[in-house]
């Protein structure tokens, strides 16, 4: 097969799609998941939940990240990440966990969380910022622009892009910018 024959848009588009089907399919499932996010939590779910109490310092500018991991080992085992402040709230992050506690009376609830096997893993591909995975992750949207590319010059006749498909191209770019710009 010669070099020119073997980089045709049927060529090109086939082997790209072959290379890329599992990252395409994990992007789909785990992207459709995230759509739904504010339904279900598409990466984890909790497996416990459990009633806790602190006993807070009477001054504000006591109730520190520190204040908070040393009394939090009463009623877990797992590491401390971060503490935010939501309102009248504190939320406590651990590595499989999450604790609510009001900012008034100390009192609050843990969450112990899994990971959803396979669909939790998919959607951390949409969040993870490990430098590798961003470099693969630009080449495989350059690799998509190819597909799309080559795609369009694949059918020959009364099926190709130039009679037919722009138009269907066309119809399906009103769609994104309806969404971007008119409904909100």
């Amino acid at each position: 097969m010669k070099l020119n024959q073997y980089f045709s848009s049927r060529n090109l588009h086939r082997d790209l799609a072959y290379f890329y089907v599992g990252l395409i399919i994990a992007f789909s499932l785990s992207g459709i998941a995230l759509n739904h996010r504010t339904s279900f939590d598409p990466q984890e779910y909790t497996v416990k939940t459990m009633p806790i109490s602190i006993d807070l310092p009477l001054d504000d500018q006591d109730r520190t990240e520190s204040f908070f991991k040393e009394a939090s080992k009463d009623f877990i085992d797992s590491e401390f990440r971060a503490m935010r402040i939501r309102g009248q709230e504190y939320r406590l992050y651990f590595e499989d966990a999450f604790a609510s506690i009001d900012a008034q009376t100390g009192q609050g609830e843990i969450e112990f969380l899994r990971t959803i096997p396979l669909l939790g893993q998919m959607t951390i591909l949409h969040k993870t910022t490990n430098v590798w995975w961003i470099w693969f992750s630009d080449i495989f949207g350059v690799a998509m622009l190819v597909i799309a590319i080559t795609g369009m010059y694949i059918s020959r006749g009364k099926y190709s892009f130039k009679r037919r498909g722009w138009k269907l191209a066309l119809i399906g770019l009103t769609f994104p910018f309806i969404f971007l710009f008119l409904i909100r």
